[in-house]
């Protein structure tokens, strides 16, 4: 196969999954946010050895209806709402590799989270209470020892990763805003692109999440499947956009004396929305900026609302 310039493929972001946590499990919350895990050029590995730094912002509003049960600090709450803005700061080092089909890079990303949640709890008494909590925090480091590219061609391409969450992120069993969840989550996963030859794309990002127990509070999260689509239309000078979204889906029911009152409380949701990405030299990196907007329906066992980011990513090779 004929090497694949670095040049001529869009930035890849490299981001290997990272985002907050919202979803079914404790809490009602897991790791991903519908339509927010794919990425520009998410099979892409560029064959040019180097660094990429890029930074992600998502800021998610989302409620659960107040008629639905839900885990939370090891009882059962209801009316949750919760509002997450999370900063992933993420560096990727591009190995040399030589020519050839195959390219490997390696990732650590470090979040700052800031949570707003409330939720009603039963008391004592049997009175219902309403209770609020917010911080700013380190969240849960993301790690991804080894990524593996494939390119068939110019045009198409896939990677292969296991990014895993470690728990280093803040948590305290008693608190509601929690930015960590004390537990490690390993995500095998897929993605694949096809780069159009008048500019823009279309990448599928798949993956599952395997969760360890939370010793605090004796619970067991599900396995989650998630997948991720984007499409986009090249637009002119670096310009592209599109639409975007994606499916959460928990495979397996959650564990613990709290889930098994909600009947295993598995969860799942969909979401769509709007896409727009710039990408083209500034100074002496490859540059893209990029945001979107997912609107969520069908939510079950989770808040269901709107989310949206921006990322901004350099590469110097």
């Amino acid at each position: 196969m004929k090497r694949v310039p670095v040049a001529s493929l869009p930035l890849a972001l490299l981001l290997f999954s990272g985002s907050p946590y919202v979803l079914a499990t404790e809490g009602s919350v897991g790791r991903p946010i519908t339509g927010q895990i794919v990425y520009s050029n998410a099979g892409i590995i560029p064959p040019e050895p180097g660094w990429v730094v890029s930074a992600t912002s998502i800021y998610y509003d989302g409620e659960l209806s107040k008629s639905k049960p839900a885990p939370v600090r090891g009882e059962v709450g209801s009316g949750l709402k919760m509002k997450v803005s999370y900063t992933m700061t993420n560096i990727t080092r591009i190995w040399d590799t030589g020519k050839g089909r195959w390219n490997f890079a390696s990732a650590v990303g470090l979040p700052v989270q800031y949570t707003d949640a409330e939720v009603d709890l039963t008391g004592p008494r049997g009175h219902t209470v309403r209770e609020t909590d917010y911080g700013t925090q380190f969240a849960d480091a993301l790690i991804t020892p080894i990524a593996a590219g494939y390119h068939f061609s110019a045009t198409d391409h896939i990677a292969m990763s296991l990014p895993i969450y470690v728990p280093t992120g803040s948590y305290d069993k008693d608190r509601l805003a929690n930015a960590g969840q004390n537990t490690y989550t390993f995500m095998p996963t897929l993605a694949y692109t096809h780069l159009y030859e008048k500019g823009g794309e279309f990448s599928l990002l798949g993956a599952f999440e395997f969760y360890t127990r939370n010793d605090a509070t004796d619970y067991q999260n599900g396995s989650i499947f998630r997948l991720d689509g984007l499409w986009t239309h090249g637009l002119g000078n670096g310009w592209a956009a599109g639409v975007v979204g994606g499916v959460i889906k928990q495979v397996t029911d959650d564990e613990g004396p709290t889930a098994d009152q909600l009947n295993g409380f598995r969860g799942h949701s969909a979401g769509v929305g709007p896409y727009i990405g710039w990408s083209g030299k500034f100074s002496d990196a490859q540059a893209s900026i990029n945001a979107r907007w997912v609107s969520e329906f069908d939510s079950v066992n989770r808040p269901e609302g709107d989310g949206v980011s921006v990322n901004l990513t350099l590469a110097f090779f």
